[in-house]
C-alpha cells in the first residue's frame, strides 16, 4: 500500500510503498513448539507510527518460564547439542545465518512496525550483521579449547572449556535482532540451551528466530522464547533455581534487580551491559564538517534509542561558535517520519512510554537553564515522533547530562584544555563508550587511555564489528559481548589433574 507522511514538519509529503506485514507467530515457543500460556492471558504490541495494536502476544509468566527451562535442561543435559562437535554445531548454525538472510525483508519490516527502527537500516544492516554474527560464531564453535598445563609437582594437568548449561538471556527493545544474536550467537556456538525473554515492546522479529531455528535444524528445547514482561517472566528468569547463567542488556536499574535475584537463587553467573552517557570529545584541528556530522550520527541514529549514544558532546573552545551553528543546521536537515520511507533518517520512539519520558528530560532541560538550540518539540499528528535536539549552555551537574535519555537529545558543552575534557567526560556513573575526534595522534593515544569507559572511537562512531569485543566499565556492567570474549562467558574452565609415573600419589 502507498503512504503518505510528512518529514521533520518542513518538508514537502512523500508517497512511498510499506510491504505487506503478516504477524505469523504470537505464541510462546517452549521445546520446538508455538504454545499459548499457562493462564492464557496475552498483551499488546503496538505500531509506534501510530499507537495503534499491530497484534496480541502470549504473555508469558513464572510458569511458563517454568517449562521452558525444563526444556532447556532436559536438552541441556541428555540431549544431542552440547554433545555434538563443534564441526556439527557450527554447520547448524550456518544454516540458521542462511535462513536469516532468505527473510531479510520480512524481518527488517518486523523490527520497524514493532520498533520504529528504520527499514532500510534494517534490510542493509541489522539483519545482515546478524547472519553475520551467526557465521561468526558457527566457525569458532569447533575452536573451544582448553590448555596443556606445566605444573610444579609430578602431576599432568590440563583444562577443559564446557558449556555453562541452561543460559537466561534478557533482550532490550532498541536492537531487537542485534541484542538476540549478540547473546544467543555465542551462547549456541558454546553448546549451551536458551531460554530467551524479548522486551515486551519488541517481541514479533525474536519468535520468527525461534521459528527459523528449528528449521535451521537446532533440537527442540535448545532455543525457546518466553514473551512477556520484565517483572514477571523476566524476573523469573533471573531468579531461576534451574538457569546457569543469565546475560542481561538494558537500563542500571533493572541490572541491579537481575544481579540480585540471581545472587538470592542459585549464584548464576550474571553478565550484564547497562546504561551510557557517552561523551564525544571534538578538538580544535577537527574537521568541523565533518566532526558535525559525527556528532549528529552518534546521538540521532536509531531515534537515540542507543545504548552508547554519544548525547555528550565536548567541542574545544577554538570551533565551538561554528560547531554550533552548523550542528544546529545539520539537525535541523534531519529527516524525521515513517521508518518504511528511504528518505527518513529517524523514526518514532519505541513506545508512548519512551516518548512522553524523553519530553519530560527535554522540559527539564529548559527548566534547569540550559539554552534550546533546535527541537525539543513533538512532531506529526499521530505516532511517537521527537525532533531532532540540541541544549547549549549544558552543566555537567544537569539531568541530561547526567541521566541516559534514551532519546534525541544532544548536550552541547565547550572545554579549553585536554585535561578539562577528559574530567568532563569521566563526570559520569557511566562507562559504556567514548568518541575522539583529533588529527593529533599524541592526543587520541593520551585521552583514549585516560577516559573509563569500554570502547573508545577515535574519528569514527558506531564502530562495531564481530571481532570486537563490547562492554562497559563503572555501572554500564560487566562482561562482553561480541569477539571471543563473548563466546568465553557461556563457557565453564574445568581442571583434569593426574598423577605422573614417580608421583606419591602412586
Amino acid at each position: 500500500m502507498a503512504t503518505k507522511n510528512k518529514m521533520n514538519g518542513n518538508s514537502e509529503d512523500h508517497s512511498f510503498e510499506v510491504p505487506e506485514i503478516k504477524i505469523k507467530y504470537t505464541k510462546l515457543f517452549i521445546n520446538g513448539h508455538f504454545v499459548d500460556s499457562v493462564s492464557g492471558k496475552t498483551f499488546e504490541t503496538r505500531d509506534p507510527r501510530t499507537g495503534e495494536v499491530i497484534a496480541r502476544i502470549a504473555e508469558g509468566d513464572k510458569e511458563d518460564v517454568d517449562l521452558a527451562v525444563k526444556a532447556a535442561r532436559e536438552a541441556f543435559d541428555h540431549g544431542k547439542w552440547p554433545r555434538m562437535s563443534g564441526y556439527e554445531r557450527g554447520r547448524i548454525l550456518m544454516k540458521y545465518a542462511e535462513l536469516i538472510e532468505e527473510n531479510v525483508e520480512e524481518l527488517a519490516a518486523l523490527d520497524s512496525v514493532d520498533a520504529g527502527k528504520l527499514f532500510g537500516a534494517g534490510k542493509l544492516i541489522d539483519i545482515p550483521s546478524a547472519s553475520h554474527l551467526l557465521r561468526y560464531y558457527a566457525g569458532a564453535a569447533d575452536k573451544v579449547h582448553g590448555e596443556t598445563l606445566k605444573m610444579s609437582r609430578e602431576l599432568q594437568g590440563y583444562t577443559l572449556k564446557e558449556p555453562v548449561g541452561v543460559a537466561g538471556l534478557i533482550i532490550p527493545w532498541n536492537y531487537p535482532t542485534t541484542m538476540f544474536f549478540f547473546k544467543a550467537a555465542p551462547a549456541l556456538a558454546a553448546g549451551c540451551t536458551l531460554v530467551v525473554k524479548p522486551a515486551e515492546q519488541t517481541p514479533l522479529s525474536a519468535l520468527f528466530y525461534a521459528r527459523l531455528a528449528k528449521q535451521a535444524g537446532i533440537p527442540d528445547g535448545v532455543l525457546n522464547v518466553i514473551t512477556g514482561f520484565g517483572p514477571t517472566a523476566g524476573a523469573a528468569v533471573a531468579s531461576h533455581m534451574d538457569i546457569d547463567k543469565v546475560s542481561f542488556t538494558g537500563s542500571t536499574e533493572v541490572g541491579r534487580l537481575v544481579m540480585e535475584a540471581a545472587a538470592k537463587s542459585n549464584l548464576k553467573s550474571v553478565s550484564l551491559e547497562l546504561g551510557g552517557k557517552s561523551p564525544l570529545i571534538i578538538f580544535d584541528d577537527a574537521n568541523v564538517d565533518m566532526a558535525v556530522n559525527l556528532a549528529r550520527m552518534a546521538i540521532f541514529t536509531n531515534k537515540g534509542e542507543v545504548c552508547v549514544a554519544g548525547s555528550r558532546v565536548y567541542v574545544q573552545e577554538g570551533i565551538y561558535d561554528e560547531f554550533v551553528k552548523k550542528a544546529a543546521e545539520s539537525a535541523k536537515n534531519w529527516v524525521v517520519g515513517d521508518p518504511f520511507n528511504p528518505r527518513v533518517q529517524q523514526g518514532p520512539q519505541v513506545d508512548k512510554k519512551q516518548f512522553e519520558r524523553v519530553l519530560k528530560y527535554i522540559e527539564s532541560g529548559t527548566r534547569e537553564g540550559a539554552t534550546l538550540l533546535t527541537g525539543g518539540k513533538p512532531c506529526g499528528d499521530k505516532g511517537y515522533y521527537i525532533e531532532p535536539t540540541i541544549f547549549i549552555d549544558v552543566k555537567d551537574d544537569m539531568s541530561i547530562a547526567q541521566d541516559e535519555i534514551f532519546g534525541p537529545v544532544m548536550s552541547l558543552m565547550k572545554f579549553k584544555t585536554i585535561e578539562e575534557a577528559i574530567q568532563k567526560a569521566n563526570n559520569t556513573r557511566f562507562g559504556l563508550a567514548a568518541g575522539i575526534v583529533t588529527k593529533d595522534l599524541n592526543i587520541a593515544n593520551r585521552v583514549s587511555r585516560s577516559i573509563r569507559a569500554g570502547s573508545i572511537w577515535i574519528n569514527c562512531y558506531f564502530a562495531f564489528d564481530a571481532d570486537c569485543p563490547f562492554g562497559g566499565y563503572k555501572m554500564s556492567g560487566f562482561g562482553k559481548d561480541m569477539g571471543l570474549d563473548a563466546l568465553d562467558k557461556y563457557l565453564h574452565t574445568k581442571s583434569v589433574v593426574t598423577p605422573l609415573y614417580d608421583s606419591p600419589w602412586l
